[in-house]
Formats: C-alpha cells, structure tokens, sequence
C-alpha cells in the first residue's frame, strides 16, 4: 500500500482533530521561497500530537521532516516524499518562569521573544530580535550574531527522541557549538520547548541595541530579497563572505538564484529561482574559493532531500 494512503487512513482514526495538507507546497513554507509538494504536511496543536504523527510516520516505514518557518531550508524541486510536521503554526506559546528566566515552544519566533525579554526588562536576547526563524531552529543550529549566539542565554531543552519519548536537557547535555548542537547530531529529534535565563536590564537600552543591531543588518544585509540567511558556514580562520568577494564572485548567476552584490556570504532568489539553481551557485562558489585559496567551503543552509 502506498504510505500515503496507509497514513491518511490511520491519521483519521488517530488524529482527526490535526489538520493534515496533500501536496502541499513547501514554497510557502521556505524563506527561499524554493521547493515543489510535500505529499502529505501536518499542522500539530502540541506534543502529545508529535508523539503520535512520528508514531503513524514509523508506522508507514517513513521518516518526518520537522520544521518551523523553513528559514535555514533548501527543499528540492520535485518535491519531498515524507511527511513534513509543522509546528510554527501552533507551538507559539512564550512564559514568564521568573524574573529572569522566560520559556518558550519551539515555534515562537526569536523577534518574538527578544521582544517580550525587552518587555520584561531581561537583556542578553538582543542579538537575536534581527534572526529569522524560531527558537527550535535557533537552538538547533546554535543560531548566533553580532557577538550573540543561543549557548550564552540556554538553561535547557525539552525535545522527543523517537526511540527514547520526551527528554529536558541540560546545557551541557546540548552539545552546543559553531552551528551545532546534538540536534544536528540527532537529526530525527524533534525540539518542543526552551528556557531561556537572562539578565535584567533596562529596557529602554535594550531596545535602543536591538534597533540599532537591525539598522545594522538592514544596511549590510540582502534582506529585501528571499534567502536562507547566510550560505555557508564560517570557515576557520576566514569570513565565507569576504573569500567569496576576493574570488570575484559577487553577483555570480544562476538562473534565478545570484550571489547577492550586497553581501557575497548570501545566495539569494532574484525571481523565479530553483533548488537546482541555488545548489548550481552553491557548487560554483566552492569549487572557485577551493581552487583559488584552499578553503573548503561548508553550506549553512539545510539541503532537504
């Protein structure tokens, strides 16, 4: 039987209260603004529902794709063959735990929630209000700018392990590094709520260095044109940036896809572009900075397949 039908049939007695999409475009669910269907996409209201959609999903002999608002995602052209569970819809709830420590679902947006923290006076989050993306997204990827990144402000993580139920990890059980996390070491993970511990502060300097952060990245930034933020990850020693410009790769076309002029770090959809003319910049752009400085560019962005 095909899993689709297998899967509809067992969603419906399982759960019928979950809105689930067939073929639904995952071009509205990337900042790329990039990839064909996802056969079948759920919309979960909580936890208990992940559980059972990963359970459904193992049930079919499939492995779901887990995302938020897509800002870090590339997704293929022809679509993707899975079930794709999306959770900035519904998983938005942000607490206030005490005077310096907030929660939030991993679907609640980091402008969202650097915003509520300025509310309360809690600085440390200031970095984050420019990030595209969610915190699940953000905690995943260790997500950080301007001096920032989510290790300095994390107190713990609760996420599903398919084989293991719902864990609350430490800090030190996160495995936060450059760009990583033991989520990207556990791909299959699904993120489902943070804490989040600051400092207080005062709110107006708070807003004062969030408005003048985004100023920042607003000047230097391609941010009127859909991308997945930055490209490629840091190289040591280097700014992915700055090699791709040495090698005369600003503006570098393919198709609809461009190495933006603005900033070289950025691959951007100038109209109409495909996942297969992005990687098509991505491949250029490694070939040319390998050949002519030695420096093994590594993308940023997530490559669905």
């Amino acid at each position: 039987m095909d899993w689709c039908k297998e899967f509809d049939k067992l969603a419906a007695d399982y759960l019928p209260d979950v809105e689930i999409a067939q073929n639904e475009p995952m071009s509205r669910h990337t900042s790329f603004r990039i990839g064909g269907p996802a056969k079948r996409m759920a919309y979960p209201k909580n936890g208990e529902q992940v559980v059972i959609l990963f359970q459904l999903a193992e049930d079919c002999g499939i492995t779901p794709l887990v995302i938020g608002n897509g800002t870090n995602l590339l997704a293929p052209d022809k679509g993707v063959d899975r079930l794709v569970i999306e959770t900035s819809a519904a998983f938005h709830e942000i607490r206030i735990e005490s005077e310096t420590v907030l929660s939030a679902d991993c679907g609640v947006s980091l402008a969202r929630l650097a915003d509520t923290a300025c509310r309360q006076g809690l600085t440390g989050l200031e970095f984050a209000h420019g990030i595209p993306g969610t915190l699940g997204g953000a905690i995943c990827m260790n997500a950080g700018a301007y001096g920032g990144e989510m290790s300095q402000v994390l107190e713990s993580v609760t996420a599903l392990f398919p084989n293991e139920g719902i864990r609350t990890l430490s800090l030190e059980e996160l495995h936060l590094g450059y760009r990583q996390s033991i989520f990207t070491e556990h791909p299959d993970a699904v993120i489902l709520r943070g804490v989040i511990r600051l400092q207080r502060g005062v709110p107006e300097a708070i807003r004062a260095t969030m408005k003048d952060l985004m100023s920042r990245r607003k000047a230097s930034q391609p941010l009127e044109y859909p991308s997945a933020g930055s490209t490629f990850k840091r190289p040591p020693n280097h700014f992915a940036g700055t090699l791709i410009e040495q090698c005369g790769l600003k503006g570098l076309t393919v198709g609809g896809a461009q190495v933006s002029e603005k900033h070289a770090g950025f691959v951007i959809n100038i109209g109409g572009a495909t996942c297969a003319d992005v990687l098509g910049v991505i491949t250029q752009v490694q070939e040319r900075v390998a050949a002519e400085t030695g420096v093994q560019l590594e993308p940023e962005v997530r490559i669905v397949h």
